[in-house]
């Protein structure tokens, strides 16, 4: 008789690839990589990886994949994921080698100031092979300046490095009218008839000239080089948007905006307004950053804060069948979620990220178990309240080493085998390695299988790493991100719509046209 162990149709498959601990696991395909890259990597260092090798990494596969598949992975990391560096990065290589892409995708990628100088910058950098802009890219920049409405042009005055004045001198955009004329020699420094300029530029100057005068209803951050009084401020917190509100609560708070009883309420009922917190695209861990840092700011904001997060991670699905949710809280957990920036490394954590996730899964699916492992399943109780004490309670369990099968164990020991196996985690196991063949945690995940073939496994990587603990297969997704759009892959994967490479093959169906 044949050998069984050689011959099985459930062999297991082989590990091919070492991960960053030196253990073994497998390797994503370029178009999975790419797409992982783009949906979690900031170019900045994380707990495993250097800034230079993220886009050592990119750079390299972006020559291993399909012009079309890039130019759709730069769409769908900024318009589903919300990112910035990296699909500027993308657009900055299709204009050295692929400039029709770049033309069919620059406006929906390049969609806002901060945008525009990061591809600028990115390009004439040196980094993507070349250091001007170049003819074709050069007339898309100038196209963006010239289409942009006078106050799309003054939002971008924020930021420096370039500056929007840099950008206007390297690119000469046309002006079709001495309004518009007038508005680009202000806006780059030269001497103008004021009463040409918009009419937020010239209350703007009026206001430089005499503080008494109007506030000018300008980003905040192009008037606080100006004396600035508890009233400026005031009227400051009146005209935010809500993200503004959001990221200056504690601004707020010093300049005594929350003095006023009306102010409380006002800006309490713009962060919960659920209307403003759509068209924002806020990440829901945004709002628990904004929560965990405004301590001090009256209780009906903290309150608005809570609100606005339940709000946020509404679009949760609801997944059919049973759900257990394992929630990685060993230390690599504790990177910060965006990697780690001099002067503006963000305080919210991947484990942070993790158990809000793990908190709406919760909520929207009654029933769901819970095992936070790091070395080991941890013990934990369900706190009370809503999601932002659940992620909080999970996050409180930072610490130790990773083994991503613990939890796929416990629930073997169990005699468990849910529908839905929801993994969170920077995917990083190495307690569990082995010397070679399989990983344990491929080898647990087939025992659950023998018992649900029906089984779905879902590993939700918040890092920019291209190797996974579990094979490529019809039964399992790998993807990575924090955005809405991950939740929005998990019930699709869910419901049957897709199969093997699920996530790719979501990328696959951006329209460009």
């Amino acid at each position: 008789m044949a050998n069984r162990s050689l011959f099985s149709s459930q062999r297991a498959a082989q590990s091919n690839v070492l991960n960053a601990e030196g253990a073994i696991a497998y390797a994503m395909s370029a178009k999975q990589s790419l797409a992982q890259l783009a949906m979690t990597g900031c170019l900045n260092q994380t707990y495993y990886a250097s800034a230079e090798l993220q886009l050592d990494q990119v750079l390299k596969l972006c020559f291993e994949v399909p012009g079309e598949y890039l130019a759709k992975t730069a769409v769908y990391a900024r318009e589903r994921g919300r990112m910035k560096d990296m699909p500027a990065l993308l657009c900055a290589w299709l204009a050295s080698f692929d400039s029709d892409r770049l033309e069919q995708v620059f406006a929906r990628v390049i969609d806002d100031g901060l945008m525009l100088r990061n591809f600028v910058q990115m390009l004439r950098s040196g980094t993507v092979a070349r250091k001007s802009l170049g003819s074709r890219p050069k007339r898309l920049v100038q196209q963006w300046l010239e289409r942009s409405s006078d106050e799309r042009l003054i939002r971008a005055m924020v930021g420096q490095q370039p500056s929007l004045a840099d950008v206007i001198r390297m690119v000469h955009p046309r002006a079709a009218s001495i309004e518009r004329s007038a508005l680009y020699g202000y806006l780059i420094g030269k001497p103008v008839d004021h009463s040409l300029l918009p009419a937020e530029l010239i209350a703007f100057e009026r206001f430089k000239l005499d503080s008494r005068a109007p506030l000018p209803k300008l980003p905040f951050q192009l008037l606080t080089a100006q004396p600035l009084g508890r009233e400026h401020w005031v009227q400051i917190a009146r005209n935010a948007s809500w993200t503004q509100t959001r990221m200056n609560l504690n601004t707020f708070m010093r300049h005594g905006v929350f003095e006023e009883r009306t102010m409380i309420k006002l800006v309490a009922k713009r962060l919960a307004d659920e209307r403003a917190i759509r068209k924002a695209r806020a990440f829901p861990y945004q709002l628990l950053t904004a929560y965990q840092a405004a301590q001090a700011v009256p209780q009906p904001i903290r309150e608005a804060l809570r609100e606005a997060t339940e709000i946020a991670v509404s679009n949760v699905p609801s997944l059919t069948g049973s759900v257990a949710v394992a929630i990685d809280v060993s230390g690599s957990m504790g990177s910060p979620v965006t990697g780690y920036r001099q002067g503006a490394t963000s305080a919210t954590r991947c484990v942070d990220v993790a158990g809000l996730m793990a908190a709406a899964i919760l909520a929207r699916n009654k029933g769901a178990m819970v095992l936070p492992f790091n070395d080991r399943v941890r013990p934990w109780n369900r706190a009370r309240g809503g999601v932002l004490e659940i992620a909080q309670s999970l996050a409180s369990l930072l610490g130790g080493g990773t083994c991503i099968s613990a939890p796929l164990e416990q629930i073997n020991r169990m005699g468990m085998a849910p529908d839905n196996l929801i993994i969170l985690s920077d995917n990083q196991s190495w307690i569990d390695n082995r010397q070679s063949g399989a990983t344990a945690t491929q080898l647990q995940w087939q025992r659950i299988k023998q018992r649900n073939p029906s089984a779905k496994l879902i590993c939700v990587d918040l890092q920019p790493y291209t190797n996974s603990q579990v094979a490529r297969q019809q039964d399992v997704l790998n993807v990575g991100g924090f955005a809405d759009a991950v939740f929005e892959v998990i019930a699709e994967f869910s419901a049957d719509r897709y199969n093997t490479d699920h996530w790719v093959r979501q990328i696959e169906a951006v329209d460009l046209t």
